[in-house]
């Protein structure tokens, strides 16, 4: 499955188009007549105050309903705008006491993402349009908004994140907060007036600052340097960077894309798709402690308009390798905690399956615990997976997973190489 390669160049003008090259609402010459579209300059402008505006927002804990979560409070810039903790999902809600359904992702390197399609057709390597790469594009875990501006009101208004009533309740807080005359500036006199505009406003602001290149898309990695012919790999990262893209092998490059794009663009390590691969469930979550509950991704419970697509059930997207290595839960559900244990899952999935998942009382393993019989057959079997049963022999051996995980950590950004360790 491959995805359109994005120019960060062209990206940075659609993020500006996002914005508009309009004059901000609510505004209007002496004579009662719009001013119109913007110029160029004018569009940049603008896209330069809504970035600083969606900054301040970003960190600002007055826009929840406990006045003590903002968004930096679980997409922290000290680990690539992730959560700092390896608790499997973050607690939010009024009282800080509601605990979400999924490990929170990274915000960092999103700005490529195509809106989500069913069915995704890329022609770019192939020259063949006929092959239907599937679901593909969208934020969140389960594709289901197409836009920073979208995915920004997901957080502002769920009960267990920052649990705003309505979009009333933001603009309140909004028309009290230091910027508001910022905010004023940005979109019109009087957009405290109109709560609706002044919330659409918000995850405008919110979507562009999430767009910026330097804090966002920075592509600083020594890895990075090193197809720019500035620096090194050692060995064991050579090796790992081979296996990661050997079809016989790891073969993570099939989904986590390695290789720069035809025009040079560094690459994604995603191709944007959503894929079933049946995570191991995690009893730490406490939605799970309902043995009725099943988190199904693209066909729900969140994501409501595919619901009952059967052919959906259990795929979540593939997020970025970028910054992976910091990470200290993976996965939609944060069931392992360790980078090794993420990649050894895939080399042993189903050659060893009584390691990963837990036993019935009669010794026989509970393979694939986490998703419904009805549903296996949207599992993945493509390499490393390949049909493997247990006892047999995994695609990668001990040492070779090692290799993976010292490659992958090539692909952490400068400015996060002296994150803290906790």
């Amino acid at each position: 499955m491959t995805a359109t390669r994005w120019n960060s160049r062209t990206v940075a003008i659609a993020a500006i188009a996002a914005v508009g090259f309009a004059a901000p609402a609510n505004t209007a010459g002496p004579d009662g007549v719009h001013p119109g579209p913007l110029s160029r300059a004018e569009a940049f402008a603008r896209a330069e105050a809504l970035t600083a505006l969606g900054k301040k927002m970003f960190f600002d804990p007055r826009l929840s309903a406990s006045g003590k979560q903002a968004c930096s409070s679980c997409h922290d810039p000290r680990h690539a705008f992730g959560p700092a903790s390896a608790t499997p999902v973050e607690m939010g809600g009024p009282n800080l006491d509601q605990p979400g359904l999924r490990a929170v992702p990274s915000l960092r390197y999103l700005q490529a993402s195509p809106a989500f399609t069913e069915h995704f057709y890329d022609s770019e390597d192939e020259g063949d349009e006929s092959v239907d790469n599937g679901p593909t594009g969208g934020l969140t875990w389960d594709g289901r908004a197409d836009h920073g501006k979208d995915q920004a009101k997901i957080p502002l208004l769920s009960p267990f994140e920052m649990a705003n009533r309505d979009a009333a309740a933001v603009t309140s807080a909004l028309s009290k907060a230091a910027y508001a005359g910022d905010f004023k500036a940005a979109f019109g006199a009087d957009v405290f007036d109109h709560a609706g505009d002044a919330f659409d406003a918000a995850a405008e602001a919110l979507g562009t600052f999430e767009q910026s290149a330097a804090d966002f898309y920075p592509y600083s990695s020594r890895y990075d340097a090193f197809l720019a012919g500035k620096a090194t790999l050692s060995m064991q990262e050579m090796r790992g960077r081979a296996l990661f893209e050997d079809e016989a092998k790891g073969n993570c490059a099939s989904c986590h894309l390695s290789e720069p794009a035809n025009d040079g663009e560094p690459p994604q390590f995603t191709d944007f798709g959503l894929i079933a691969i049946a995570v191991p469930r995690n009893a730490a979550i406490p939605a799970n402690a309902d043995p009725a509950y099943a988190d199904l991704g693209l066909c729900g419970p969140l994501r409501t308009d595919l619901k009952g697509r059967s052919e959906y059930c259990g795929l979540f997207k593939t997020p970025t390798l970028r910054n992976v290595a910091l990470r200290k839960s993976f996965f939609h559900n944060g069931a392992f905690h360790t980078l090794r244990d993420a990649v050894a899952f895939y080399a042993s999935r189903d050659t060893d399956p009584g390691h990963w998942y837990p036993k019935n009382a009669d010794g026989s393993v509970r393979q694939y615990d986490d998703l419904p019989k009805a549903y296996w057959g949207n599992l993945n079997q493509d390499p490393p997976f390949n049909g493997k049963r247990p006892g047999d022999k995994p695609a990668l051996n001990d040492a070779e997973i090692d290799d993976i995980v010292a490659f992958l950590g090539t692909l952490t950004d400068a400015d996060q190489q002296a994150a803290p360790a906790n």
